[in-house]
């Protein structure tokens, strides 16, 4: 049996049909549309997964129809919603169904709880194919399930944000996505996976691209605040600041929900679904190097060295002998 697959470029302007108002220039006090489709990116280890499991089982509470897809290869987003349980991956799914002469079903890879419904994409093991090409092929598989007929208030997509190929850009070079929330903490790295986000966001809107960015979520904050001067730097609000707790740490290792009316940290993720359902996308103004290294305190990152250029004798090490000059010397006349 042959599974026909979509035409991508088909699968591309319907992408484009579910978020084609440009709102990045707009102050809106309600989303425009029923359907608010939102790509989250972060470092990986960063607690994208925490924010989003917790994000999606508050929103759930609040009465919203939630569905959570996991984009990334380790296939981890759904693991705390699910109490620590694997779900079966699309893309695993997909090849064993194949192999047998069967059809992908809703039920083989979309689970719920707590009313949120979520799924993980996957991705191919280490040396056996592209991370961003799995991707592709698990919305081409979504698409096939029925993905523009669905029902949901918020879609929330978990994008590894340190890997740059083509799949992970796809909600902003692409349109598939209204808007973009990322994930960081008070240190260079996470600040600068921010950054080369905020850098493809801009980039995408020279060339007519829509999404724009909703926030960032400040998780571990240690109270430190090279975050917050991330996001004023770069002129994007801050959507929460979770705090470095240990209470927080150890639910989070358990697979606890804290997303929930019934935790002491359910009013702080209450208020951040609030603000994600409000929050417009905005145009960003990424850093370059040197200004993201100001942020922090130049003994903590070198920020202050200055570059010495090498020299070929440097480069030749031991075998470095003076070289006869090919240049021609006229005599004076």
């Amino acid at each position: 049996m042959t599974l026909d697959v979509p035409n991508l470029k088909d699968f591309d302007q319907r992408l484009r049909d579910e978020a084609n108002e440009d709102l990045a220039d707009l102050i809106v006090d309600e989303p425009t549309k029923k359907t608010q489709i939102i790509a989250i990116y972060g470092k990986g280890g960063i607690g994208k997964s925490f924010t989003l499991a917790n994000l999606s089982h508050m929103m759930a509470e609040q009465g919203k129809r939630v569905l959570l897809i996991g984009c990334d290869p380790k296939s981890d987003t759904t693991s705390l919603l699910f109490g620590g349980k694997a779900c079966p991956t699309i893309i695993e799914t997909s090849t064993r169904k194949k192999l047998a002469g069967e059809e992908v079903k809703i039920g083989d890879v979309c689970f719920k709880r707590g009313g949120v419904f979520a799924m993980e994409l996957g991705g191919p093991e280490v040396g056996r194919g592209c991370g961003g090409r799995g991707i592709i092929h698990g919305f081409e598989l979504l698409e096939k399930l029925g993905f523009h007929d669905w029902d949901f208030d918020y879609v929330l997509l978990d994008f590894l944000g340190d890997v740059v190929c083509g799949g992970f850009g796809l909600p902003i070079a692409r349109d598939m996505a209204q808007k973009v929330i990322l994930v960081a903490s008070n240190d260079l790295q996470s600040l600068y996976v921010a950054n080369n986000v905020c850098s493809a966001v801009e980039y995408f809107r020279k060339l007519g691209g829509n999404v724009g960015v909703a926030g960032l979520v400040i998780n571990k904050d240690d109270g430190t605040g090279e975050a917050a001067a991330f996001a004023k730097s770069v002129d994007i609000p801050i959507l929460a600041a979770i705090p470095q707790d240990d209470d927080l740490r150890k639910k989070s290792a358990n697979y606890q929900i804290v997303g929930t009316a019934e935790s002491q940290w359910g009013n702080l993720f209450a208020e951040l679904g609030d603000a994600v359902a409000v929050a417009p996308p905005v145009r960003p103004t990424p850093l370059d190097q040197d200004g993201l290294l100001g942020l922090f305190d130049s003994k903590d990152t070198g920020g202050d060295f200055v570059l010495e250029p090498a020299t070929d004798m440097d480069m030749r090490g031991k075998n470095a002998k003076p070289q006869k000059s090919l240049e021609v010397v006229y005599d004076d006349v």
